[in-house]
């Protein structure tokens, strides 16, 4: 059985760092692209990062790059979301997400449940 279980989230102050993190099973995780995605409070999901099946390639979303990072630990099944200099509409419900090919973006057949994840003062 699949499963993407994660954790890490909470309450951080803007400007402020935490690090998501996505354990896999059922699965291994680097057969297949991974992603990020969030749901702001009232808003749509938004895909924030993606990283392929090698782990040579990733990328985020412009709003994003440079604070946020995707990576992984193949040896622990478990990929990360490392959040730097947070601002307060980081607010959102964080998942991961896994994909049906190799590459991030083509379709996802599993999710994580979701941490919240709250930047304010």
């Amino acid at each position: 059985e699949v499963q993407l279980v994660e954790s890490g989230g909470g309450l951080v102050q803007p400007g402020g760092s935490l690090r998501l993190s996505c354990a896999a099973s059922g699965f291994t995780l680097s057969n297949y692209g991974m992603n990020w995605f969030r749901q702001a409070p009232g808003k749509g999901l938004e895909w924030v990062s993606g990283i392929n099946s090698g782990g040579d390639r990733l990328t985020s979303v412009d709003s994003v790059k440079g604070r946020l990072t995707i990576s992984r630990d193949c040896a622990k099944n478990t990929q990360y979301l490392q959040m730097n200099s947070l601002k307060t509409e980081a607010k959102a419900v964080y998942y991961c997400a896994k994909d049906r090919s190799i590459w991030w973006g083509d379709g996802m057949d599993y999710w994580g449940t979701g941490p919240l994840v709250t930047v304010s003062s």
